[in-house]
């Protein structure tokens, strides 16, 4: 009869033991099966705010990017222009947003200018984001009305040093580097010339056209896609040798030896976002950088493709920032 019982309660213990290995067996298959809640981002649609206009060079990448993005994440990026004060009011709305990666900041030299151009901004730029990938490296370009009566750059400095205060110059807004660039060719050519600010450049063109307001130092895509459209006459590009997508441009520098401006594309997100989320759009990026389809319609916007860890992005804008921060002081220029 012991041994009977002994059967019985043998066989109610490997009973227990057979259904606690399984429910182990369930659970570890439940916990491999969930991903971390990084892996799962992103989860809903992304927000990217642009700090100018629709149908400006950033809105155009920015949208070339965006696209690529929704389809291979499977979310869509959504290009929100916040235009105005020299991209700072979107900088501010990107920065103010909850730090989950569902905000991002389309970030171009106009960041890294604004930091020592303007004296009251509501934050700090590099202590307030973090770099998340870097896009391409672009050049400006120089590009005058039609109707100007000059086809170089020299014979552009000639005829503006014959009309002091009466040639007047285009930007995308405050702090931009198209603002910079001739603010930077003003000084080096003692140049007079009067700055009417847009909220982007796209708005700005159809003034150039008509010559209500006669040049603008744009970012190449733009520019290029009205020059090529016989819209206006490209004089010359800010990088320091001619540019690789229009090398029949001169390099302003080779008039005005010194002159320089080449500008950077990129992402960054509000200080907090997760380093997991941060990685996976850093990869993102990266892929869609390698993607020839992409790259050619990067190409035809004028930008090279400059990829880059977040790391070295950061590096890159803290650069940039002290190298604008030299050309502000050198040009004597602020904005309250």
């Amino acid at each position: 009869m012991q041994h009977n019982d002994n059967n019985a309660t043998g066989g109610v213990m490997l009973r227990i033991l057979r259904n606690s290995v399984f429910g182990l067996a369930v659970l570890i298959g439940l916990f491999s099966a969930t991903p971390p809640a990084s892996a799962a981002y992103p989860d809903r649609p992304v927000h990217w705010m642009i700090g100018f206009a629709a149908g400006g060079p950033v809105d155009i990448v920015a949208r070339i990017m965006a696209q690529w993005l929704s389809d291979r994440l499977g979310q869509q990026f959504i290009v929100e222009n916040r235009a105005g004060s020299g991209g700072n009011i979107a900088a501010a709305a990107a920065i103010n947003a909850p730090a989950d990666g569902y905000t991002l900041l389309f970030v171009a030299p106009n960041n890294a200018i604004s930091t020592s151009l303007y004296k009251k901004l509501p934050y700090d730029f590099l202590r307030d984001t973090v770099p998340v990938a870097s896009i391409m490296q672009l050049t400006n370009m120089l590009v005058v009305s039609n109707a100007m009566p000059v086809k170089t750059v020299q014979e552009f400095i000639d005829y503006c040093k014959a009309n002091p205060g009466k040639i007047s110059f285009a930007s995308s807004g405050n702090g931009t580097s198209v603002h910079m660039s001739a603010e930077l060719f003003k000084v080096m050519t003692k140049c007079d010339m009067v700055h009417v600010p847009y909220r982007g450049s796209a708005i700005a063109f159809p003034d150039i056209i008509s010559n209500k307001v006669q040049l603008i130092f744009d970012n190449l895509p733009s520019a290029l896609e009205q020059a090529k459209g016989g819209n206006v006459r490209a004089l010359g590009v800010t990088s320091p040798q001619r540019w690789p997508g229009v090398p029949d441009v001169p390099a302003i520098a080779e008039i005005v030896p010194g002159f320089e401006s080449v500008g950077f594309y990129g992402i960054s997100a509000p200080k907090g976002t997760p380093g997991e989320v941060v990685e996976i759009l850093n990869k993102a990026v990266g892929e869609a950088l390698k993607d020839p389809k992409l790259v050619a319609r990067l190409a035809e916007t004028g930008g090279i493709p400059k990829p880059m860890t977040p790391a070295e992005f950061g590096k890159l804008v803290a650069d940039e920032t002290e190298k604008w921060r030299k050309v502000v002081e050198f040009a004597g220029v602020s904005v309250d």
